[in-house]
């Protein structure tokens, strides 16, 4: 009788794999992680540094030290729209000269633009 040679990969061979694959993963995903936060708070800091532009240009046009919010951001406002991209939580007043706070990045994190 002739034997005929079995062809594949062994149940250890695929075990090797899967640990060194796992292994990579776990090197990597807190990387991931890192760069993800930081594009977060760059993206949350480009639109606090919008709404400033805007409270700035509204306070000048207006002779005012204060504006809301819904002044600011709109249809027909000095900003279009601002898109959340860590589910923040932006001020509802501006002061000229005071910093804004938008809190609630990503559930956590508390990010000051200004001052």
């Amino acid at each position: 009788m002739r034997h005929i040679p079995q062809r594949g990969f062994t149940l250890v061979e695929i075990m090797i794999v899967v640990v060194i694959i796992g292994m990579l993963a776990a090197l990597a995903i807190p990387g991931f992680q890192k760069v993800r936060l930081a594009s977060q708070d760059k993206a949350v800091v480009n639109n606090a540094r919008q709404l400033a532009a805007a409270a700035d240009q509204y306070m000048m046009e207006n002779g005012v030290i204060f504006v809301g919010y819904s002044q600011l951001v709109g249809a027909t406002n000095y900003v279009k729209s601002i898109n959340l991209v860590a589910s923040e939580t932006y001020p509802d007043n501006y002061t000229q000269g005071v910093a804004i706070t938008i809190s609630g990045v990503a559930g956590s994190r508390t990010i000051t633009y200004g001052l």
